[in-house]
């Protein structure tokens, strides 16, 4: 009974009272204020886009060699007389310097005997001429015997006919005639022989002249001078030893010019290097068989870099050729550079000079590519992100020129004084709002990175 009383009149009361005050709080009170939902910006980093000129640049490698070599090999035998004393591994000789002379006690006697063949064989000549003055007196001597002996036989024959010489004495006359005809007959012989017997002679002069001139020229090898100045990289002769002909005695490396077989990307050089001409290449595309002959219209430059600890050392160099292989395995083109100033630059103890055997790094570079630079990273499948007048995103398709290193070169699809959105943006959605900031200090990097260094 008496918690049904607290129920009753205290319980239901309380509660009744509660319920009233919110239902008066409710009734009273304003309803609360409403706010609209505000669109929120995404941060980005941007960079304004402008044109600027870009060398299209690749970096190979390779061994230095000289553009110029020789090999002494002598033409001649016989005993090194004379060696020359500076003729030792890594010796710098001047042009026409000697190098070689061989024992010429040989050739000398060679051209003696020449000359005396040669005096033989004239006055075999000059013999001939006096056999032929000689013969042809005999000839004149021998016609007139021949026609006083015609005409006794006449005579005899005559008297045979009328009987008063016997058959006999006609017989022995005309044995004498024919014999006298003979006489004739063998020296008219001896005189159609001599112009064969003088141009026998006249070959064999010949003969003689050309042994002659082969023995002076003989002679002449015994001496070997050096065609250019060169460094000695190896020699075997000694003064008094046996000098064969056809081995090669000495080798010269020359110091005028040094040459790098640079090994290079065949897509860098044909996609980097080469995609500055494609504006006079109607196909865009670069004949490979074709490649030498057109190199020189590339307008190519190269530097050579040589690093000696913290030291980087720099020539110039021209791009000369193409070598004539590629290597199917690393995929590179031999490009060979030309270094003019490889001895002539050299400083004792700063600057060495470029000698065979150094590996260094070759800069290589095309003439430059005009167009927007923006970050490799900006192109997305074909397309860059631009920020728009009303800081909303865009997404615009573009033609690279050129990409090289991190950087891209775009040639159509945007305009100076676009902003380019450099950050990485995800998820990209075409027309949400961007909170711009500039990035000064990317723009800087890119266009140092443009520049060739």
């Amino acid at each position: 009974m008496r918690s049904g009383l607290k129920l009753a009149f205290i319980t239901i009361p309380i509660v009744a009272a509660g319920a009233g005050f919110l239902a008066y709080m409710v009734a009273t009170n304003p309803p609360p204020e409403r706010k609209d939902l505000a669109e929120r910006a995404t941060p980005v980093r941007v960079i304004v886009a402008r044109n600027q000129p870009v060398s299209p640049t690749i970096t190979g490698f390779g061994l230095v060699s000289p553009a110029r070599t020789y090999a002494l090999i002598p033409q001649v035998q016989g005993i090194a007389e004379y060696v020359n004393p500076r003729l030792q591994k890594g010796e710098i000789l001047p042009a026409g310097a000697l190098l070689l002379r061989i024992s010429p006690a040989d050739y000398n006697l060679e051209i003696a005997q020449a000359h005396a063949n040669i005096r033989s064989a004239e006055a075999r000549l000059a013999e001939l001429s006096v056999s032929e003055d000689n013969l042809m007196a005999t000839l004149a001597i021998e016609t007139e015997t021949l026609e006083l002996l015609t005409r006794d036989y006449d005579r005899v024959f005559e008297l045979s006919n009328s009987g008063t010489v016997s058959a006999s004495a006609l017989d022995t006359k005309r044995a004498s005639l024919l014999s006298q005809k003979q006489k004739v007959q063998n020296v008219d012989n001896s005189i159609a022989l001599l112009p064969t017997q003088r141009a026998v002679q006249e070959e064999q002069i010949a003969v003689y002249q050309a042994n002659l001139e082969t023995a002076k020229l003989k002679l002449e090898r015994t001496k070997i001078f050096l065609p250019f100045a060169a460094r000695v990289s190896s020699s075997s002769l000694e003064v008094g030893e046996h000098v064969r002909v056809a081995l090669v005695a000495a080798e010269f490396d020359g110091v005028d010019a040094a040459e790098i077989n640079t090994q290079v990307s065949a897509d860098d050089l044909l996609g980097t290097l080469f995609v500055a001409d494609r504006s006079n290449n109607q196909d865009g595309e670069v004949v490979v068989a074709r490649l030498t002959e057109s190199l020189r219209g590339f307008e190519l430059t190269a530097t050579v870099r040589l690093k000696i600890g913290p030291q980087v050392l720099e020539w110039p160099a021209t791009v000369d050729r193409i070598s004539d292989t590629i290597d199917q395995k690393a995929g590179t083109i031999g490009l060979i550079v030309r270094v003019d100033s490889a001895y002539s630059s050299a400083q004792p103890g700063k600057r060495p000079p470029l000698t065979k055997g150094m590996f260094v790094e070759v800069l290589l570079s095309a003439k430059p590519v005009t167009g927007i630079v923006v970050p490799r990273s900006a192109l997305r499948d074909g397309r860059v992100l631009i920020a728009g007048d009303d800081d909303r995103l865009k997404l615009v398709p573009v033609t690279p020129l050129l990409i090289q290193g991190a950087i891209a070169v775009i040639g159509d699809g945007l305009k100076d004084a676009q902003r380019v959105v450099v950050s990485d943006l995800s998820p990209v959605m075409p027309g949400m709002l961007l909170q711009v900031t500039q990035d000064d200090a990317l723009m800087e990097r890119l266009i140092g990175k443009g520049k060739l260094k």
